[in-house]
Order: C-alpha cells, then sequence, then structure tokens
C-alpha cells in the first residue's frame, strides 16, 4: 500500500490568501532612478532588511514607489503592500498610514509578524523624512517624532544585540 500521506504547505497555512498572492507577485519591487528619498530599515532579531524609494511630485504627491526587502513571506509582502496604499498619495495622507491598514489591506498576518507591517511604515516614514531633508523643508512635527522614535528604536537593538554581533 502506497503511503498516501498529504503534504502542507506551511506558509498557507499560517497566512492568508492575499498575503501568499502579494508574496509570489509583489507590486513595484525594484529601484527607483534618482529617487526623492529612500527609506532604509530592518531588524537584527528576525534579519529583515527593506528599502523603500518614493519619488514625489512638486505637488508633494508620491508618483512612484519601489522597494526592495530582503525578508520572510510576510515582509515581502508588507512592502508590497505598501507601495500600494502611498502611489498616488500626498506626502501627509501616506504619512496617516497605520500598520493595522496595512494588516487589514493583507486580510492580517500572524501577530508574530506584525512586526512586518511595522518596518514597511517604518521605511515609508524614513523616505519621507530624506525627502524633506534633501529638500531642506520645514519637517512636519509628526514625522520628525516618528523619525526620532524610529532611530530611538534601533538604537536600542544595536545596544542589545552590540555583543551577539561581535561574535559572527
Amino acid at each position: 500500500m502506497a503511503n498516501k500521506t498529504k503534504k502542507i504547505n506551511t506558509c498557507s497555512a499560517l497566512y492568508t490568501p492575499k498575503v501568499m498572492e502579494t508574496f509570489k507577485n509583489p507590486h513595484n519591487y525594484g529601484k527607483i532612478k534618482n529617487p526623492s528619498g529612500i527609506g532604509k530599515v530592518g531588524n537584527i532579531v528576525c534579519g529583515d532588511v527593506m528599502w523603500l524609494y518614493i519619488k514625489v511630485d512638486k505637488n508633494d504627491v508620491i508618483k512612484d514607489v519601489k522597494f526592495e526587502t530582503f525578508g520572510c513571506v510576510a515582509a515581502i509582502a508588507t512592502s508590497s503592500m505598501i507601495t500600494d496604499l502611498v502611489k498616488g498619495k500626498t506626502i501627509l495622507e501616506a504619512l496617516k498610514i497605520k500598520k493595522d491598514d496595512i494588516i487589514k489591506e493583507l486580510g492580517g498576518l500572524p501577530s508574530v509578524k506584525y512586526h512586518c507591517s511595522v518596518l514597511a511604515v517604518d521605511a515609508l516614514i524614513e523616505a519621507i523624512y530624506e525627502y524633506f531633508l534633501k529638500e531642506g523643508r520645514e519637517f512636519p512635527a509628526d514625522l520628525l517624532e516618528k523619525h526620532k522614535k524610529i532611530q530611538k528604536d534601533k538604537e536600542i537593538i544595536e545596544k542589545r544585540y552590540e555583543k551577539w554581533g561581535k561574535q559572527i
């Protein structure tokens, strides 16, 4: 008698169909030549790294957005989804996007993967921050506050794992 063991796709068991579709066919993957801003973020604990590129027009509308992500299914899906959510929006509209908006659009994420949606939002914030920096413009208060929090969190994580990094 033949062994009829059914194979289980672990990813499909963990993620919604929308997450899997977005992972398999991500939108807006790649780089932008001469971007208005680049957001570079990562998580030393899980190893995910995201680069988000934005091209902003004279009316502060995000005309193009692309990403490069090294990470898991959720990291790639959230990176792709944030590009869909911000394209065509003004900078101020884009700054209102939260991790919960990404999670909702993807039909949910396992709670252990919520940090991926946070990284996607952080990458957007850092890209917008760099845009304002390059343009020599005054930062909106909430943007400056968010940027400082991202930098502080990064320093805490790097300090916490400093000895670990030296062992490699």
